[in-house]
Order: structure tokens, then sequence, then C-alpha cells
């Protein structure tokens, strides 16, 4: 019996030894999904009329982020996430970057792949729409801390032929690539073969900016007939359009037929990186987190109902999207969040949810560290979250245009309850002036400036030496 007793001791203690001294859990592979344009009421989980079992899948066992904030545009929203910081503080917020612009994420601004870099993240990669700059080679993702690219540059670029302004805008790394296929399928495949060539043990970050749902409308003919398409009917496209005019291939007969054809496609790419991550054995210790760039753009046959407002805009629809992360190791899932948070939070919280140090130097973040919060470990504390366009809001309150909304209850923006909190409206008055004063002296400049006397580069190439300044 003593001797027995001594067995045991000795095996509790080396067991608590092993506990003590147990190498750390490993780190979660991070993979960030970005839809561009895609609505409150385009998604499945939300009750939409397109089908989306993918995402529909993640909102089932990850989080739904029911209180999620963007920028109503996407270039500024796509800053803002990589760097943790509101852009119209390094130019970027009233618009996109277009072809013609010299202008990039300014290159004194420390990037989410970076600071993951320093965490122990060798492999980070960024596959699909940039819409960061690409007229020097120093805004390139890979200059701007990405290890791997794959995709395009600019914004709205058509689906089959990849062109935009008359060149072809498809990359892998530095050089042109002839890869040939629909835009939405090539960035699957390659996502695919990223996470299938990981090392093993070695965790990946993976940023996948989708160009879909976004314009020019063209879906695949296997996924437009899934929403009933009829080839007699004939297309919305104008007539007299010719088959290789920009956009114009297919389109289908109507425009939400199209565009919902659209999202199934991403979906479905969605589903296969989930798949992928399963069959890998990687599923259990990823962090996948999703969501949209911006509310949709009601002309092409998105959905934001019951939100009020669209892209452009920052009333609900056009700012508050669908967003969902997902980590079985790491998070309790099956649940919704409906916490203040937004897309300057997501480099400060994947990285606390990964065990990374936080930047202990550089400029401050503006985002706040959630993963507190999304382990259920924390509450949250009151913030102000700055919108543009004259608005702010808080996890009751929104102030937009002067007008006062009990955001909490009242998400259709329909009563002006100002005049009943005037505390509150003071309060919020004076927090909008003080995220106005962040505003830095440079930004890009309107839209169409420049556009007439543009002529894109052949291939879209950044030769090598242009714009190798120093950051």
């Amino acid at each position: 019996m003593i001797r027995t007793l001594q067995i045991l001791l000795v095996s509790a203690l080396l067991a608590s030894g092993a506990e003590l001294f147990a190498a750390p859990a490993k780190r979660p592979n991070i993979v960030i999904l970005v839809a561009d344009d895609l609505g409150w009421n385009d998604v499945g989980y939300h009750g939409s009329d397109i089908r989306t079992p993918a995402i529909d899948r993640l909102a089932k066992s990850g989080v739904q982020l029911d209180r999620f904030y963007v920028c109503p545009i996407c270039s500024p929203t796509r800053a803002g996430l990589l760097t943790g910081r509101y852009p119209h503080r390094f130019g970027l917020r009233d618009t996109v970057i277009p072809p013609w612009r010299k202008f990039g994420l300014n290159l004194s601004e420390r990037t989410l792949p970076e600071v993951f870099a320093k965490a122990g993240y060798k492999r980070r990669a960024c596959i699909g729409k940039w819409h960061l700059g690409h007229y020097k080679r120093a805004y390139h993702p890979i200059e701007r801390g990405f290890t791997h690219f794959y995709g395009h540059y600019n914004g709205a670029i058509d689906y089959f032929t990849h062109l935009r302004e008359g060149e072809r805008d498809w990359h892998r790394n530095f050089e042109p690539s002839a890869d040939a296929g629909y835009s939405t399928e090539l960035l699957g495949d390659e996502a695919v073969r990223f996470i299938k060539d990981s090392p093993e043990g070695e965790p990946f970050l993976l940023y996948l900016p989708f160009n879909a749902p976004h314009g020019p409308l063209q879906a695949q003919r296997k996924h437009l007939d899934e929403y009933g398409y009829d080839e007699k009917a004939g297309t919305f496209k104008k007539k007299g359009a010719a088959k290789d005019d920009y956009g114009a291939e297919g389109q289908g007969n109507r425009k939400r037929q199209t565009f919902a054809a659209m999202v199934t496609a991403m979906d479905t790419q969605i589903g296969r990186i989930l798949d992928t991550l399963g069959s890998e054995g990687l599923a259990e210790n990823s962090i996948v987190l999703f969501f949209s760039d911006n509310g949709a753009t009601l002309k092409i046959g998105g959905s934001n109902k019951p939100l009020p407002g669209a892209k452009h805009s920052v009333h609900e629809g056009g700012v508050r999207v669908p967003a969902i992360i997902r980590w079985p190791a790491g998070l309790t899932g099956s649940r919704k969040l409906d916490t203040l948070m937004g897309y300057i939070d997501v480099l400060p919280t994947l990285l606390g949810l990964a065990g990374g140090k936080a930047p202990g130097s550089g400029k401050p973040l503006d985002g706040v560290d959630l993963s507190g919060v999304l382990r259920g470990h924390a509450e949250a504390s009151q913030r102000t979250f700055y919108l543009g366009q004259k608005a702010v809001i808080s996890q009751q309150w929104k102030l937009i245009g002067g007008r006062l909304y009990k955001i909490d209850t009242d998400p259709t923006e329909k009563k002006d309850v100002g005049s009943e909190n005037p505390a509150v409206l003071k309060h919020l008055s004076r927090e909008l002036e003080r995220f106005e004063k962040l505003a830095g002296k440079v930004k890009v400049a309107p839209y169409g400036s420049g556009r007439e006397s543009f002529k894109a580069p052949a291939d879209w190439r950044i030769e090598a030496g242009a714009g190798t300044e120093k950051k």
C-alpha cells in the first residue's frame, strides 16, 4: 500500500511539473476574409434570398459580430483594417484610390502583417484586391509586410478578362500573371494552395479580400442557373453593348439575380477554404474572421434591409456589416455578440487572441483589443467610434448629421431623441469634434481628378526601382 502511494505521489508530481513546464499552445493560423460591397441582407443567416451555405456555417459555429462597423467605402476600410488606425489620419476617408491616382497607404504606417511578422508569423499572404496604392513599388503588398501576393491592384476589374482601364490587372508577387479564369475562383484556388503548402506546425496569416460582389455585375453561368437564369429572356445590359465590352460578359436576366450568383460564387470559395482547413487538420486552431468592407450598393442588386442607407453613407446600411469570427480552440461558438466593434479593432484583437505582444512603439492604435470580450473574460469598456461624415456611434447611441438615435433599440434610425437627451447629444458632439481634429493635412484627391489624361501601364506592371525610397 505504501509503495503504491509513493508511485501515485511521484506520478502526480511529474504530471504537475509537466504541466508547469509544457510548451505554450501553438499560435493559431489567421484567416481574414473580406467581401466587397456585401450588404446586411445579402447573407443567408440574416434571412436573405441569396444562398450562402459556407458563410452560414461560419455563423452557426462561430461568433456573430452583430455590431461590427466599417467605413462606407472600401479603401479606407482596408487601410484601417491593416493599420488599426482611423484612415483620415493619413488622408483616406471620403473616396477610394482609383487607377489614375499617385497615392497610397502612407508609408510611415505600421501594418498588420508587419506586426504579425514580429509575432513569429513567417508566411503572410495577401490574396485578392489590394486597392491601397499601386503607383510605385513601395506601395506594393510585399513592401508592406506580406511575403506573398496574388491578385489585383485596382478595384472594379473585369471578372473574366481581369482588365481595368484597358490593361490586365492580375499579378503574382511583383510580376503580371497570365492565369485565366473567373477571378473569384482563381483567388479561392490560390488560397487553398497557400494553406496546403504551409509547413506543419508553422502558423500563417492569410488575408483574402475578395473583389466580389463589387461591380461590374458578372457571374458564371453555373451560378446564374442556380437563380433561374433564362437564356431566352436576355440580360439587363445596355442595348448595343459589344460582347467584349468591359464587364459585359456574365450578365444575367436581372441585376439581383447576377449579384446573388456572384455572392454564391464567393461563398463557394469560402467553403473550399473552410474545407481545406478541415482536411489539413488546421480548423481547430485557425481563427477565421469574415466581414464586408462596406454596405451594399442598391443600384447593382445588393440589399441592406432592414437597415437604412447604403454604400457611401454612414447610415447603418452603409457601415454596419455582416461579420463573424470562429476559432474552435479558443472561442465558444454558436452565439451572437452585440458589442460595438469594427475594422480598426481587427489588428489589436487578432494579436491579442494569438498571444502576441502589442507594439511597444510607433503610432498609437485607435483600435481596441477585444480579445477578452470575445473570450468572455472581460466586459467591453464604453467607447465612441468614429464613422466619418459627421457621425459617431457608441454602444447605445448614434449621432449623425446632428440627429441623435438610441441605436441599440432603433437600428433603423427612425426617431431623433436629441431633445430628450441633451447631455448625450452634447457629449457625442464633442467627441465628433475630437475625432475630426485627427485628420491629416494630406488626403487623396476626389475620385475623378486626373482621369481624362490617364493611360494605364502595360499589364499594370510596377517597374523595379520605382518608388523604392524608405518608408
